[in-house]
């Protein structure tokens, strides 16, 4: 029983993470719109445009497949990440609700988001890290990109080039936003659920997940979009022999980016995470409610 919850939320996981990762690409240009460090100086501050004004010019740049740069990456991260955090939940889940009631208090749904998105997290942040890589390589010149052929070129390179460390940059950010991420996305959706459920006002059905799922989606980019920028920022930024790093960390980089860009720069890409994680969030939970339904007698 324990397994089988790790097999749901994988397989949602995946299924989820593949069909939105052009609207992830898109989320991780539009926050490195403005960035002041040698990657972005190669091509001069870009104006900041709106996520459709970057996908169009991501397809005439670079053509369709380019807006599935780092997919990858993306199928990795789902397999260590998402599972990981899934399959822990459901197992905290099940362990803390009360056997006879059924029920599990808010709070105890958020710890055991908490705990599981942070596992989760360290477990898959090479792979989130190379995913970050993948699909920002495209916005510098071409004289100028790391060129990855897949994710397991790029943990390679990585590897080779910067050192075992460097598969974990960023991993306090990624652990952070992951803990706030689980809690706030698969909690809320449950919550949400419980209460469309218990107070009648919809039926244990599709139209039910999606709009528990919908509202789970919007809580979760709330929550994570300030950390999520910051994540990106540090994960992607160009360390070269002799000079010091753009950043210090991501407190440097919080600190940096609010004094040139504005306390608003920590949501840049706002748009384009609530139209992925709306989405990201609507898949994820229908896909895991089918799959539980075909493997609910195993």
């Amino acid at each position: 029983m324990a397994l089988k919850g790790f097999v749901e939320g994988g397989i949602a996981s995946i299924i989820a993470g593949c069909s939105t990762h052009p609207l992830d690409l898109i989320k991780v240009r539009m926050q490195l719109q403005g960035e002041n460090h040698p990657i972005g100086a190669a091509i001069g501050k870009p104006p900041r445009v709106g996520p459709i004004t970057v996908g169009m010019q991501i397809i005439k740049h670079d053509g369709f497949h380019a807006l599935f740069s780092g997919v990858s990456a993306t199928m990795l991260r789902q397999i260590l990440y998402s599972t990981t955090r899934m399959g822990l939940y459901d197992m905290m889940k099940t362990k803390w609700t009360d056997p006879n009631t059924g029920i599990i208090p808010l709070w105890q749904k958020i710890s055991a988001g908490l705990i599981a998105g942070g596992i989760g997290a360290a477990v898959g942040n090479p792979a989130d890290v190379a995913m970050v890589r993948m699909q920002a390589d495209g916005r510098v010149p071409a004289a100028q990109r790391r060129n990855y052929k897949s994710v397991v070129d790029a943990i390679g390179q990585m590897t080779k080039n910067e050192g075992v460390g460097s598969l974990w940059r960023g991993s306090m950010l990624t652990v952070n936003r992951a803990m706030l991420v689980t809690a706030s996305q698969l909690a809320s959706y449950d919550q949400f659920k419980e209460t469309l459920l218990d107070k009648g006002l919809m039926k244990d059905g599709l139209e039910t997940h999606v709009t528990a799922s919908f509202g789970a989606g919007f809580v979760a980019s709330v929550v994570t979009n300030p950390i999520d920028v910051i994540k990106t920022r540090v994960m992607n930024m160009k360390v070269e022999a002799g000079k010091p790093p753009p950043y210090t960390g991501s407190v440097d980089c919080a600190v940096r980016t609010v004094k040139a860009e504005g306390p608003m720069a920590l949501y840049k890409g706002f748009i384009p995470t609530i139209s992925r994680q709306g989405p990201f969030t609507i898949v994820l939970f229908v896909t895991l409610e089918q799959v539980r339904k075909l493997l609910k007698d195993f």
